[in-house]
This record gives structure tokens, C-alpha cells and sequence, in this order.
């Protein structure tokens, strides 16, 4: 989270322990900091939020700020009275609050979610837009949410150049652009061997976002430090894929034939190389990404490997070899 962030959820909650909290049903609490006039959020109503949610030690479970862009939707009802939907409710467009779910009162008779410790799961909540379904059509009513979305959207994408130019110019990267708008820096040089298209790479690596947040790391020790969930399932190890894979951004494919083997390099990926206008997980929509990569081991197809049979394909036209006449 970038500091004036913290600074402002530091402010919010000390202005929320000072005044003191408003009860709600079934263990809920909730402090409305920025009380704004206007009606409240009703079911069925698109709200976007900008919101972090803590837990009882302080530590940031989940933050709209690290994406760049508010989270939107349609305000469903509430599964519980005491849930953050509830909590919502109370509020109105411009409001910002603290809500405090009761974590015993909303898992009663189930078991709690694997990590969820303390009595409360606690929300910032900044109401950045509500617009109201009333009485409108469908058809209205989901031409202005789309209206707003993709006015939302142009801001983002119109801030990432600079973004990108900020972050190049506040750490003093001296980089190389390609044609594409990729950029990247060879760190620590390492042999001339480079890959090429149908090449394995191995590759090790940190994924960041531009405020230093790390979303994805090869290197345990690197997810330890940055305290982020360590994954059971991911083996922590240099990840081997055929270079030219579609199933990776085209920054990495683009960005590895660069390389040689040993080198450890960082990329700069705009959005259009990454995961463009949809983002994926944390990664939001027209979001950079910086990768610190060495590119461990090169690992060049076998050329007396067998040839895979490729059987035909329905439709196709098989050709069957016809006997010679003498």
C-alpha cells in the first residue's frame, strides 16, 4: 500500500476509536467516519468501493488500492445481518467507515476459513459511486453502470504511462525499450547463449506491482519475506516452459529471447504485454508489472527425438499409398 494509503487508514481508524462504534445486529459494528447525505445503499444497486480489510493484528488481508481501481458491482442482500453486505447498507455515496464483522457470530456451526483468527474481520470502506436502481429499466439502468465503468476504466488506462514513467524516474532505471513499449534492464550479465522460439527456459523470478507489492514469486524465501501466504502447493523452484507459449504474457516471451543464459535482468510489462484491459487476481485491469528474472538454464529441443503421430482429424482425408502396376 503506498504511504499517504496508510496514512489515511491510520486516520480513519484513529477517528473511528475516538468516536466510538454504532451497533449493528448479530455482532456487528460499524463507525461511519465521512457521513455524506443521500440515500442509503439498497439491494440491487451498483456500488463501487474502494475498501482494505484487516484483521484484528493489523495485518492487511485484502486491498482495493493495490489493484488501482475500485471494486464494482451490484449490491446483493445480505447472507446474514451481521455480514459486511449489512454493513453497507448503512451507508451512502461519499461515506467512508470502519465495519467490524463478528468472526464467532458469522461461523457459528461451521468452521472457521483456514488463517481467520481474532474476533473481528474489519473493513475501510470509501463509497466512491452508487448508482440507484429504483425504478429504472434494465436497459437504463445497465447503460449508466456501463457508462461508468468504462469512463473508470479510460482513467486507469490513461494513467499508466504515468505510472510507469514515475516508477522508471523515482528508482533511476536506465532501460531499453523495444518497439512493442517493453522495457527492461540486464542486472548481472551471464553467457551469450541465448534461446530461441521452441527453446526450454528455466526461468526463476519475483512478479511485483509498481508499489513494490509482490503477486507472484518463484523463490520461497522471497514470498517469506514479503509475508505473503506461502502457497502448499507450488513447488518454490525455477518454472521450465517452451519459449513462444500462449499460455504465457507476451512480455515474458518477448522479453527471455533477450537474455542469455546466467542473466538476471528487470522487465517493465505495460498491460497490452501482460493481462491487459481484464487483469487477473490482484493484477487489475491496465496495470504494469516489473519482474526481477534470471534466466537459469537453456534447454534446446532434441533433434532425434521421435516425431510425435499426429492422427487425423475428422474430415480429414486420409491418402493410402496404392501398390505400383508392373
Amino acid at each position: 500500500m503506498k504511504k499517504q494509503l496508510v496514512f489515511l487508514a491510520l486516520a480513519v481508524i484513529g477517528l473511528a476509536s475516538c468516536n466510538g462504534f454504532k451497533k449493528g445486529q448479530n455482532g456487528l459494528l460499524y463507525n461511519i467516519v465521512v457521513d455524506k447525505s443521500g440515500p442509503s445503499i439498497q439491494a440491487g444497486d451498483f456500488i463501487s468501493i474502494n475498501f482494505v480489510i484487516k484483521n484484528d493484528a493489523d495485518s492487511v488481508l485484502a486491498s482495493s488500492y493495490e489493484t488501482g481501481q475500485p471494486s464494482s458491482q451490484l449490491m446483493q442482500k445480505p447472507r446474514d445481518k451481521g455480514d459486511i453486505l449489512a454493513g453497507l447498507s448503512y451507508l451512502s455515496e461519499g461515506d467512508s467507515a470502519v465495519i467490524k464483522t463478528n468472526l464467532d457470530s458469522l461461523t457459528k456451526g461451521h468452521p472457521r476459513p483456514a488463517g481467520m483468527k481474532g474476533k473481528y474481520i474489519v473493513y475501510m470502506i470509501k463509497v466512491e459511486k452508487v448508482i440507484q436502481k429504483g425504478n429504472l429499466s434494465q436497459e437504463v439502468f445497465m447503460g449508466r453502470c456501463q457508462a461508468y465503468v468504462t469512463t473508470l476504466m479510460d482513467k486507469i488506462k490513461k494513467q499508466e504511462p504515468i505510472n510507469i514513467k514515475k516508477y522508471v524516474d523515482d528508482k533511476r532505471l536506465k532501460l531499453t525499450t523495444t518497439p512493442s513499449g517493453f522495457e527492461y534492464i540486464i542486472t548481472k550479465q551471464g553467457n551469450a547463449e541465448k534461446p530461441v522460439k521452441g527453446d526450454t527456459v528455466v526461468v526463476d523470478y519475483v512478479g511485483r506491482l509498481l508499489n513494490g507489492k509482490i503477486f507472484d514469486t518463484s523463490i520461497k524465501s522471497e514470498a517469506v519475506k514479503a509475508k505473503i501466504p506461502i502457497n502448499p502447493m507450488s513447488p518454490y523452484k525455477p518454472i521450465r516452459f517452451p519459449l513462444g507459449d500462449q499460455g504465457m504474457i507476451p512480455g515474458w516471451n518477448e522479453g527471455l529471447l533477450l537474455l542469455g543464459k546466467g542473466d538476471k535482468a528487470t522487465f517493465i510489462v505495460p498491460s497490452n504485454l501482460a493481462y491487459g484491459e481484464r487483469g487477473n487476481g490482484m493484477v487489475g485491469p491496465f496495470t504494469p508489472l516489473v519482474f526481477d528474472v534470471e534466466l537459469v538454464d537453456v534447454i534446446h529441443p532434441n533433434p532425434n527425438a521421435p516425431k510425435p503421430i499426429v492422427p487425423a482429424m475428422p474430415g480429414q482425408i486420409k491418402v493410402v499409398p496404392q501398390p505400383v502396376k508392373k
